[in-house]
C-alpha cells in the first residue's frame, strides 16, 4: 500500500511525537534525490533499515537519509551495491567506516603509475618500419598494449614502449618482442598471484585481529616492498644469465 502523503495530511516534520525530523518515504526519496522506487530497491536489499510504523505509515528519520547520502557517495567512488552492503554491515558491527574504507582504498588503489601514450597508426607504424601490419596491430591489441579508436591508438606505458622501439632497432623483431611479452606477462601473473596469496593468506584474513588503521599502513609498505622485490630479483636474475652467456660465448671461441 502507498505511504505518499495525500492531500490535506500535514508534514511528517510536524507530526507530534518522536525526536528530529521524519520523513515519509516521498519527502525522503526528494531530499535524498533519488526515485521512490530506488529507496524501496535500497530497502529489499537490506541496505537501508525499515522506517518506524505510525498506523500505516512509514516514517524515515535523519538516519535514514544520511544513510541513503553515504550510498550515493560510495557508488561515486565506484563501490558495488553488495559491497556497500557488506561496509555497512561492518559500520554497523562497531567498526569505523572511513578505516573500512581505508583498508579497501590500500588494497585496491593502482600499481601501476605509468603514463600512456597516444598517437596515429601511421605515427605507432614510423616507428616501426615494415614491422606494423593488421595481424600485428591485432596481435597487441589481444595482449593488451595498445587500445585503437579509429585512426588513434594508445599504448598503456610510454615506457615499455619505448623499450620496445630500443628492442626493435637493435635487431630483435617485433613480433619475437610481442612473443616475450606474452610470456612475460603470465609469469608476472603468477607472480602477482604469488604475492597476493602471501598477503591475503598472512595479512588480511587477520583483519579482526588487527585495527584498521594499523592494517592500511600495513597494507601501504608492503606495495614498495613487492616492487623493489620483483625489480631487485629481475637485475639479479639478470646479471646471472649475462654472465652465463659470455661464458657460453667464451666457451665457444676458445674451442673454435
Amino acid at each position: 500500500m502507498s505511504e505518499e502523503p495525500t492531500e490535506g495530511e500535514e508534514p511528517a516534520e510536524d507530526r507530534p511525537g518522536g525526536g528530529g525530523r521524519e520523513y515519509r518515504i516521498g519527502e525522503l526519496a526528494s531530499a535524498a534525490g533519488v526515485p521512490v522506487r530506488t529507496l524501496r530497491y535500497y530497502q529489499e536489499r537490506k541496505l537501508l533499515p525499515p522506517p518506524r510504523r505510525e498506523g500505516r505509515i512509514g516514517l524515515y528519520s535523519e538516519d535514514h537519509l544520511a544513510r541513503l547520502r553515504m550510498i550515493g557517495n560510495l557508488l561515486e567512488r565506484g563501490h558495488t551495491l553488495e559491497g556497500i552492503r557488506e561496509l555497512l554491515a561492518a559500520w554497523e558491527q562497531g567498526r569505523d567506516i572511513e578505516a573500512v574504507l581505508g583498508v579497501e582504498k590500500a588494497v585496491t588503489a593502482p600499481w601501476s603509475n605509468e603514463v600512456p601514450v597516444t598517437m596515429t597508426l601511421d605515427e605507432l607504424a614510423a616507428l616501426f618500419p615494415g614491422e606494423v601490419g593488421p595481424d600485428a596491430v591485432e596481435r597487441a591489441v589481444a595482449l593488451g598494449h595498445i587500445e585503437v579508436d579509429g585512426d588513434r591508438v594508445t599504448h598503456w606505458s610510454r615506457r615499455q614502449l619505448e623499450a620496445t622501439v630500443t628492442l626493435v632497432r637493435a635487431g630483435v623483431p617485433l613480433d619475437a618482442v610481442l612473443s616475450a611479452g606474452q610470456e612475460l606477462q603470465r609469469s608476472m601473473d603468477d607472480l602477482a598471484a604469488m604475492f597476493v596469496r602471501l598477503i591475503t593468506t598472512h595479512v588480511v584474513k587477520s583483519i579482526e585481529d588487527h585495527d584498521l588503521a594499523e592494517l592500511t599502513d600495513t597494507l601501504a609498505r608492503l606495495r614498495p616492498g613487492a616492487q623493489v622485490t620483483v625489480e631487485a630479483g629481475f637485475a639479479r636474475a639478470m646479471d646471472r644469465q649475462v654472465r652465463a652467456a659470455i661464458d657460453q660465448l667464451l666457451g665457444r671461441l676458445t674451442t673454435s
